[in-house]
Formats: C-alpha cells, structure tokens, sequence
C-alpha cells in the first residue's frame, strides 16, 4: 500500500486556557497532592486542500457556557481561560479563509466551546469507510493522501474519534481526545480513577477500554508516535506554538 502525504504540511498548538485539576483525576493511580493544570486547546493543522482545526478549546462565551453545566460539576472545575483559537489566530493575521474545517475529538463542552467564534458553520458527517489503520478496525481518511486520518474511538462518547497527522518529514501525532486524560494513562497502562469513572467520565466504559488497549499497543509499536491527549500539556509541548511567520 502507498501513502502519499502533502509536501506542504505544519502542525500548532493553540492552548486556549487550562482547568485546574490534580494527577489523581487524570489516571488511576494519580496523587491528590500532584496539582496539574489541564490544557483546553485546539491544535491547527496546515494543509494544501484547506487547513483544518482540531477541537477548539475555550472560547469567547466560555464562562456563559459554564454556568450551563450541572451544578455538581461546576463546584469541582476551576478553570482559566487565556485567550480563545480565533483570537489567537487573529493576533497572528492569519487568513481565516484558509481554514477548510474544524474537527472535534468529540463534541464535550470544552471542546466545542469555541465554535461559536467562527461564524457560518456547517456541520457535515462523516462515515468511516475506509479499511483498518493502525489497528484500528476503520478509519477515514480526510484528504485521501494518507496525511489526517479519523478512526472511531467510542466509549467516551458515542461519537469519539482519535485523529492521526502525519507530516513530510515523518512524524506522526495522534489527537486522541479524551481518550486518556494525562498521558500516564498510555506509559502507565492505567485507566481513569473509579471515582471519575463513578462520575459518569465514559459512557461506555468497556468500549473505552479497549480502544486505550489499541492506544497502548500502537505506542509499544511506533514509539516514536506523538501521543497527543487533550489534556496533558506535556502533550502541546511536542508541538509548535503558532508563531506570526506561519501566517499566510
């Protein structure tokens, strides 16, 4: 089989703000007293055909949105917005025009929550008809060059996805949502905390299980793969920060 990938391709992190958590909600045998920040963030893909946008993180509304959720979530999340993708992308002159679409890992409210900041949105399915890919039993592939490829994730959400970009020069990261909350949940082999699970984390836990199972299996074997989960800034790190020269 041959994947031909763009020539012209780049991927940056756009870290719209942060929630403020500790290790042990992130992954099963996190300590309470491990204070992290988990990153909200979108991350911009450049491609050829039109870039596209993976999740949004925070937007402009985002503390209108959050008086929305359920009480009981709301005394436990702390959060702090930094600035939202659209105006990052603004600061740096990019040409909104150029961005062809935004794909979500899943459509959580600290995912979506920038949607709102882009005007005209129209919401298109997807299917997944192409064959396996990385152990994943289907996929799709976006631009057919084998560059951005969607595999179906479901157990978090009915509708999760992890999102594979594959660069000129070799390195592949993989956007898997919320799959994992920190990336001890890949390295540790360890699933969310009972507590958070008890919480309702996934909505079929069973099925999230097995999809980590896949994650851990493809790291094993690629362990060069960047492993990118929504939350884990060390996860962003890996990645360029959209810089005013990468405008076009």
């Amino acid at each position: 089989m041959k994947i031909y990938i763009a020539a012209a391709m780049a991927v940056f992190a756009l870290v719209t703000g942060v929630n403020h958590r500790v290790a042990a909600f992130g992954y099963r045998v996190g300590s309470f007293f491990d204070r992290r920040d988990f990153s909200m963030a979108g991350t911009l893909v450049q491609h050829p055909k039109g870039d596209l946008l993976i999740d949004t993180g925070f937007g402009r509304n985002i503390d209108q949105q959050f008086r929305t959720l359920p009480f009981m979530f709301r005394t436990i999340t702390f959060y702090s917005l930094w600035q939202p993708v659209v105006d990052q992308l603004k600061t740096a002159a990019y040409d909104l025009k150029s961005l062809h679409a935004i794909l979500l890992t899943h459509s959580h409210w600290d995912h979506v929550s920038g949607l709102p900041d882009f005007p005209g949105i129209r919401y298109e399915e997807y299917g997944f008809e192409g064959g396996p890919y990385l152990g994943f039993p289907r996929s799709h592939d976006v631009y057919g060059d084998g560059s951005i490829v969607v595999v179906p994730a479901f157990g978090h959400t009915p509708g999760s996805v992890i999102i594979f970009v594959t660069l000129p020069n070799g390195t592949r990261y993989a956007f898997v949502g919320d799959l994992v909350y920190q990336l001890e949940g890949i390295t540790l082999r360890e699933e969310r905390a009972w507590f958070v699970r008890r919480m309702g984390a996934d909505v079929d836990a069973e099925r999230n299980r097995e999809n980590l199972l896949r994650m851990i299996a493809l790291k094993e074997r690629l362990p060069e793969l960047i492993v990118v989960p929504a939350h884990d800034m060390r996860g962003f790190e890996q990645i360029p920060k959209f810089p005013v020269q990468a405008a076009r």
